[in-house]
């Protein structure tokens, strides 16, 4: 990692999306007793075991078996629940992902599927790694799907799925990610979130890549080049307007996700582009083609080009 990064991240605040989350289960499920959770063995990896201790009627430890935990998940809010169900990404939307889409988004229910260690933030290497789950589940008829931009941004989500139809996929990371809103703020599922104004070009992110590119956009700034920054927080159903006037008034864009090129964040602001038939340069930033190998996260960004170096490095040779 370039020195220069090296040292903002040892200044930045930085807090755990998963502590914030378990923290908001636990204080809403004292006043709405719908909410019930869900987490296969990873209470203490997913902080559900605040509300285990707060709420223990309406808390399900089903073991290591994700796909019954779908199951039972649909079960409950046939009945009226609402469930918020827990465990790592890659295990959510791959080894349960049959019954996600026919148990839960085919009948419309009302699941909160809340994954942690997205991308490339468990450390565990390809087969723990959730690089491909905004894919899948953006792909699912009815799933509503979100990647909060900062880790105290979950609260704003969960508090905003009570009253929202449908089966949601909240995806977050492992913990430790820098928080980037440092004043209160109006949250709202499907509404972009403008982080800084620019008129010559915009970088486009979600989640913990929201903060790399706000940081890119400083270096930037030194440079004389006026970056808009967008916190893309909902991949589905994405903020078109946001899109289109972004490519309208900037001309270029750049998007950053830590996820797979291939069907996330990028790939959605394509869509919108080309199906608008507006004509911008445009740039994808995240994991390449590739299984990602093993290492830290930020270290990760960095060798596949997606930290605030990589995403300053794009915006300048899009724009030269």
């Amino acid at each position: 990692m370039a020195q220069e990064t090296f040292q903002l991240f040892k200044l930045i605040e930085k807090i755990s999306a998963r502590e914030v989350y378990g923290k908001k289960l636990a204080e809403i499920g004292s006043v709405d007793d719908r909410i019930v959770v869900l987490t296969a063995d990873l209470m203490r990896s997913n902080k559900t075991i605040d509300f285990m201790k707060a709420h223990p009627e309406r808390f399900f430890n089903t073991g290591i078996a994700e796909q019954n935990m779908m199951g039972i998940a649909a079960g409950l809010a046939l009945e009226g629940k609402i469930p918020f169900v827990s465990t790592m990404a890659t295990f959510a939307t791959m080894r349960a992902c049959e019954q996600v889409r026919t148990d839960i988004c085919y009948p419309k229910l009302k699941v909160r599927i809340v994954a942690t260690h997205g991308g490339l933030t468990t450390g565990a290497g390809p087969t723990h790694y959730g690089q491909e789950d905004m894919a899948i589940m953006r792909s699912l008829p009815n799933m509503t799907v979100i990647a909060p931009g900062d880790p105290n941004q979950i609260g704003k989500v969960i508090e905003a799925s009570i009253n929202w139809e449908g089966p949601m996929y909240i995806r977050i990371g492992r913990g430790g990610e820098p928080v980037v809103y440092k004043e209160d703020y109006a949250y709202q599922i499907g509404k972009s979130i403008t982080v800084k104004e620019g008129k010559d070009i915009t970088l486009i992110a979600t989640g913990a890549i929201v903060f790399h590119a706000l940081a890119a956009a400083e270096k930037l700034a030194k440079d004389g080049i006026q970056a808009r920054v967008i916190d893309m927080h909902t991949i589905k159903p994405i903020d078109r307007e946001a899109i289109i006037k972004a490519a309208k008034e900037t001309g270029a864009i750049v998007t950053g996700e830590d996820h797979n090129i291939i069907g996330g964040l990028g790939t959605a602001v394509a869509e919108v582009l080309a199906e608008e038939r507006i004509s911008c340069k445009f740039k994808r930033l995240g994991i390449p083609d590739v299984f990602g190998v093993y290492g830290e996260p930020d270290d990760l960004y960095h060798k596949y080009g997606y930290d605030s170096e990589g995403i300053y490095s794009s915006a300048k040779s899009l724009l030269s």
